[in-house]
């Protein structure tokens, strides 16, 4: 999906409808913007441990054993900038 929109004078943005209701992005969800070079992406937040048990129940051979809690522990950090 590609959709071109200009920013406001206040430096807002409106999400098109399309995209909010393709990403179930509701009044009162808390969004996160990243920026990796060069691009913003924009994605509702997610519990880190939801985010975590999602990514672990990805059928896949895993060749090492995944340490669940310092993986958490990373999202938190990196969600919440913690160092």
């Amino acid at each position: 999906m590609y959709l071109r929109r200009t920013i406001g004078e206040k430096g807002q943005l409106v999400i098109p409808k399309d995209i909010r209701e393709h990403l179930g992005l509701k009044p009162g969800v808390e969004v996160v913007f990243e920026v990796r070079e060069g691009e913003v992406v924009l994605r509702a937040k997610r519990d880190p441990k939801e985010f975590v048990e999602d990514f672990c129940s990805v059928p896949r051979k895993i060749k090492r054993k995944v340490d669940i809690e310092r993986l958490l522990e990373k999202q938190v950090e990196e969600e919440y900038e913690i160092h």
